[in-house]
């Protein structure tokens, strides 16, 4: 019987995941040309870039650049936050403490370029790495990114993310903080920072070890938009372009625990078995 027991350990021990492993992806540079081989290397390790359809393709990935994003849902205008999951099905709702969020303005508006509309001094701050437009939120530097089976209410988790800042002027301030689907944090990534305004930052986490992303939080700089910005205390940041893995329904699967015991009730059953059965022929033996 310690040798089933032992046994059973054992088998517990061999389905209990490993450790995951992130790998990041960071750069930094004062045009999209110091930075576009690190994106595209990022790009590459997610998979080929699918279409905005309804459903999980199960591979690839998804990305948002907001320039497709119409006038109407742009500057001066408010974003929904389920945008990106029901107008063009990408599989992410967002979420702020703040009072919502933004994509700016294109040139051909008279609302002026780059968040112009929120403090006249903030395109002299930003710019794209794909035109024309940006996106922050509205009263915080903070979104949650919340994963779905695009253009559905079905949950769903991720193994990759990453996004584009524009004017990440302090280190380890500017973040992409990833959680499990029990909402434990898994790992934070900081965008790197960099001397002067007009600036573009890289950051993004893949999970090669099975681990499932079910929400990751942006923190944008340190402050909200609204005033001017005043280093070396108050770093205004915006964003750019989000790419990750294609959003996959979340599918339950016995824990390591449940697992371990399963298999250590099977294996007591067996052995019960194989012990009754010696029993009954020792019996006929001595007969």
């Amino acid at each position: 019987m310690l040798r089933l027991v032992a046994l059973a350990v054992l088998l517990g021990a061999s389905v209990t995941p490993s450790h995951a492993a992130l790998v990041t992806f960071s750069a930094s540079g004062a045009n999209a040309s110091d930075i576009q081989a690190t994106v595209d290397s990022f790009r590459t390790a997610l998979g080929a870039l699918n279409p905005n359809v309804v459903g999980s393709l199960g591979t690839g990935r998804r990305e948002i650049n907001w320039d497709g994003v119409p006038d109407a849902s742009s500057a001066p205008n408010i974003l929904p936050p389920n945008f990106f999951n029901v107008n063009s099905p990408r599989g992410v709702l967002f979420s702020t403490p703040g009072t919502g969020f933004q994509v700016s303005a294109n040139a051909a508006t008279a609302t002026p370029v780059e968040f112009g509309n929120i403090n006249a001094s903030y395109p002299g701050l930003f710019k794209t790495f794909s035109a024309q437009r940006l996106f922050t939120a509205l009263g915080s530097n903070v979104i949650d990114v919340n994963f779905f089976v695009p253009g559905t209410a079905t949950p769903a988790f991720t193994t990759g993310f990453g996004a584009v800042f524009s004017d990440v002027d302090l280190a380890n301030t500017t973040s992409i903080q990833f959680f499990d689907l029990a909402n434990v944090s898994l790992a934070t990534v900081f965008a790197p920072s960099i001397t002067g305004n007009e600036t573009l930052s890289f950051v993004g986490g893949l999970f090669n070890a099975g681990e499932h992303v079910g929400r990751v939080r942006i923190t944008s700089g340190n402050s909200a938009l609204g005033s001017n910005e005043s280093l070396p205390t108050a770093d205004l940041v915006v964003m750019d372009d989000f790419i990750y893995a294609e959003p996959r329904a979340i599918t339950a699967v016995p824990g390591p625990a449940s697992l371990s015991l399963f298999l250590l009730g099977v294996l007591f059953i067996w052995g019960f078995r194989r012990s009754s059965s010696q029993s009954v022929s020792l019996r006929r033996v001595l007969r």
